[in-house]
């Protein structure tokens, strides 16, 4: 996937460089600086993303806003239509998110039963306490936070943590000697893992979903460190 992002983004500064290069000796008179060039720096960045399974959502909305804004450049549509239609294009893009939130992650994980339900809306909330036969949590930051801690929790083979993050943060913290799997979708939001996964027969399997959020995965260092 990245040696393919690579490959298009050569391609295009390839390009770049061949038309400058014979407009510059008058072989060619091809217009670089065409009404609305500047939304190729919106277009051209988005198509190449849409390589990149992580932040597909993201740079659909974005693709599709570039495509908008470069027809009102070139005076097939009004901008002040493309103005109001923004914000709804974006309430859609997580409209979409949210449903097929289970669907955007490829991972193979278990097929989690009983999993832990928590959520924090316009609140606050921390977890540090799990079942002793603990398969996997759902966790739902809504305009609000939510801390995971699994430092004292006993994972005996798998488990599946999906977090979601709307417009608020869940920070999951790891501790050593696991092997992390992080999927993660992003729409106008971040995913950060610190965590150096370990190869070890104990897999905790982590999808994310960030709208307008953050979700962090860090480590918990042992005391000896």
């Amino acid at each position: 996937m990245e040696k393919t992002k690579n490959l298009l983004w050569g391609l295009v500064f390839i390009l770049l460089g061949v038309i400058i290069g014979l407009n510059s000796m008058g072989i060619t008179n091809i217009t670089i600086f065409f009404s609305g060039w500047w939304t190729l720096f919106i277009i051209i960045p988005s198509f190449i993303n849409l390589f990149n399974k992580k932040e597909r959502i993201t740079s659909i909305t974005f693709l599709v806003i570039g495509i908008l804004l470069l027809l009102c450049a070139q005076n097939i549509l009004d901008y002040n239509l493309i103005l109001k239609l923004i914000f709804p294009i974006i309430l859609v893009a997580i409209g979409v998110s949210i449903i097929f939130k289970n669907n955007l992650t490829k991972i193979k994980g278990p097929d989690v039963k009983n999993s832990e339900e928590y959520c924090a809306t316009f609140s606050y909330q921390v977890i540090d306490k799990f079942p002793k036969n603990f398969n996997g949590a759902n966790i739902d930051a809504v305009f609000g936070g939510v801390k995971c801690d699994l430092t004292n929790t006993t994972i005996k083979s798998e488990s599946v943590i999906n977090a979601s993050a709307i417009f608020g943060s869940v920070e999951i913290i790891v501790p050593p000697n696991y092997q992390v799997i992080v999927e993660s979708t992003s729409v106008f939001g971040v995913v950060t893992n610190n965590y150096e996964t370990k190869d070890s027969k104990k897999i905790i399997y982590i999808k994310t979903l960030s709208l307008f959020g953050g979700v962090t995965i860090n480590e918990r260092k042992s005391k000896d460190n």
